[in-house]
């Protein structure tokens, strides 16, 4: 791979990303923000939470080998139940009348205001 395309590319990269920056600061002084965004915001996360765990996995498979897998293994089993559990969850809430985690951990343990808040 040639390097000066590589070196270009990268600082390309950074001027762009540098550029969606000013532009989303002087749409923020025009107080017309993108920041509030629900889409955004889900945006963000998404790309954050796969550089991350891209870059995480590849890191702990260089240094421990097939151990990672166990980073993917849980969530992969677990998705198929998370549906069973978010009904039963979203039930208790409904019949209890609960509308914040705290006050479902609250109810979990004795409606303990302590615990709640």
């Amino acid at each position: 791979m040639n390097t000066l395309l590589v070196i270009g590319f990268s600082f390309g990269y950074l001027a762009l990303l540098f550029g969606v920056a000013y532009a989303a600061e002087r749409r923020s002084a025009a107080r017309r923000s993108l920041v509030s965004n629900p889409y955004v915001y889900a945006l963000s996360m998404a790309v954050y939470c796969t550089a991350w765990t891209y870059y995480g996995s590849v890191g702990r498979a260089a240094h421990f080998g097939l151990e990672f897998i166990g980073i993917y293994l849980g969530p992969t089993l677990m998705a198929p139940a998370a549906w069973l559990v978010l009904r039963k969850i979203i039930r208790i809430c409904r019949q209890q009348r609960l509308t914040s985690i705290a006050d479902f951990i609250s109810a979990r343990y004795g409606k303990s205001a302590w615990l709640g808040r």
